[in-house]
């Protein structure tokens, strides 16, 4: 995978992905950091830092109305003060809010992936709350298609395969980069 001709200046503006979890923002977007040489920013990670708890502890001890309110917040801090690759949760795009402000200071990136692939890539983890269900993957089968219509939002759209390795994503999310202009740097 070629470096494109990166620093902190690669990226006009912030690339934040967005998708269901398991669709690959965190694995696709360092990958994507690193080709562009830019930050790479975790949504989730940022608020268990600041939280210091999990995702699984926030929800359980505030629920997830408060966890979407420090996400939104978190969102917005991170789009304020960096030009990087964004990595959101599964549920920040859902927010009229957040999409607003990614779209204001940044560009959107769905990770399309399909039902089956999430759920191949989800099934054995246990740091999923919303999946903390009787049938995990009928939940997020209904989670797949309350979400799709509000991720089909996003300024672009990549679709995942199953075959393709993380390093294969990154190449095609730059491409898409490219095609849509404006974004990265060497954009004319």
């Amino acid at each position: 995978m070629a470096q494109v001709a990166g620093g902190a200046g690669a990226l006009k503006k912030t690339v934040a992905l967005v998708g269901m979890m398991g669709a690959g923002k965190t694995a696709v977007g360092k990958a994507l950091a690193a080709r562009l040489g830019v930050p790479f920013l975790d949504s989730d990670a940022e608020i268990e830092k600041a939280a210091d708890r999990t995702i699984a502890e926030i929800f359980t001890e505030h629920g997830e109305a408060f966890f979407r309110s420090r996400e939104t917040e978190v969102i917005g801090r991170l789009l304020e003060n960096h030009r990087a690759i964004l990595s959101t949760g599964g549920g920040a795009f859902l927010s009229q809010t957040n999409r607003e402000m990614i779209a204001e200071k940044g560009v959107a990136v769905w990770l399309k992936a399909d039902l089956d692939l999430l759920w191949n890539r989800v099934k054995h983890k246990s740091t999923r709350p919303l999946l903390r269900t009787e049938n995990p993957y009928e939940t997020l089968k209904e989670l797949v298609a309350a979400r799709e219509p509000l991720y089909a939002q996003a300024g672009i759209v990549v679709e995942a395969e199953p075959k393709l390795s993380i390093e294969g994503m990154a190449d095609k999310v730059v491409e898409a980069l490219r095609a849509r202009g404006g974004i990265l740097e060497e954009d004319q």
